[in-house]
């Protein structure tokens, strides 16, 4: 049976992903996402999920680094779950009386206004996973922020969602060994690239995106570890990698990137 590795404890928004996209595997919680890739570069999983962009937050930046930092990695699929955050109390709590909130602090950005709105003074307490701060929630006082999808018979649920936007999606990729598959269709492919440091450079790089008909649909930028003012660029585009044509539209962007990586064919 498939391995599978997630952000844990069970009941986490990772869990939910995994359960989607590997539905028959056995599942294999970890405390922290390098934990969670370590499990998959020693050879303890067979593929990983890890959230990769969230609607409101934008790129979740741990994840992209250790995604571009594994050798012989690759995403090979994808899924979007809607994040529907609740207030999650003591039953009989009251909710007025509200001193921490615990949750992951991914969940608590998400939920900045709403916390600032009803809860000005409480003490807001990252845990690893929103699932995590259950087991934090010990008194009348304690307060979590939950997936709408955790039963507990000891908790009561907000009714409503919280997050300050309704419309709240994190993109998941299952990660797994080796590289991409270039006979399987693809819909999107996603690599990392840096260029050189000077005018007009990214442009060029762009340019052979477009050129080549290839729909940009997300990019991002992020610092390149221990070089000053280097910046290296998350590109994600439409394609399908078993297509010879986008191989040689991608060979082309490598061709003028100082540094290239595929991150995943999905």
């Amino acid at each position: 049976m498939e391995k599978i590795g997630y952000l844990g404890p069970e009941g986490s928004y990772s869990n939910v992903a995994a359960l989607k996209m590997c539905p028959s595997a056995e599942l294999y919680a970890y405390p922290s996402f390098p934990r969670v890739m370590a499990s998959l570069t020693t050879g303890h999983t067979d593929g990983i999920v890890l959230p990769i962009e969230n609607s409101i937050n934008g790129g979740v930046l741990q994840n992209m680094d250790l995604l571009q930092s594994a050798d012989g990695v690759c995403a090979v699929r994808e899924a979007v779950i809607k994040i529907d955050h609740r207030l999650a109390t003591l039953k009989g709590a009251d909710v007025k009386k509200i001193t921490r909130v615990y949750s992951h602090p991914q969940a608590l950005e998400q939920c900045a206004v709403y916390l600032a709105e009803n809860f000005p003074f409480a003490e807001l307490i990252p845990v690893r996973s929103t699932s995590a701060g259950i087991a934090c929630i010990s008194c009348d006082t304690d307060a979590g922020i939950v997936g709408a999808h955790v039963v507990n018979e000891n908790l009561w649920l907000s009714e409503k969602n919280i997050a300050d936007e309704d419309n709240n999606y994190t993109h998941f990729l299952l990660v797994k060994r080796g590289g991409v598959q270039e006979k399987i269709p693809t819909r999107k492919i996603y690599f990392s690239a840096t260029c050189l440091n000077k005018s007009g450079a990214l442009l060029a790089l762009l340019q052979s995106i477009a050129s080549r008909g290839l729909n940009l649909t997300k990019i991002e930028s992020r610092p390149v570890k221990n070089i000053p003012d280097e910046y290296r660029f998350f590109i994600e585009t439409e394609g399908d990698y078993s297509d010879p044509n986008i191989r040689l539209a991608i060979d082309e962007i490598k061709g003028s990137a100082i540094s290239f990586k595929l991150l995943g064919c999905y």
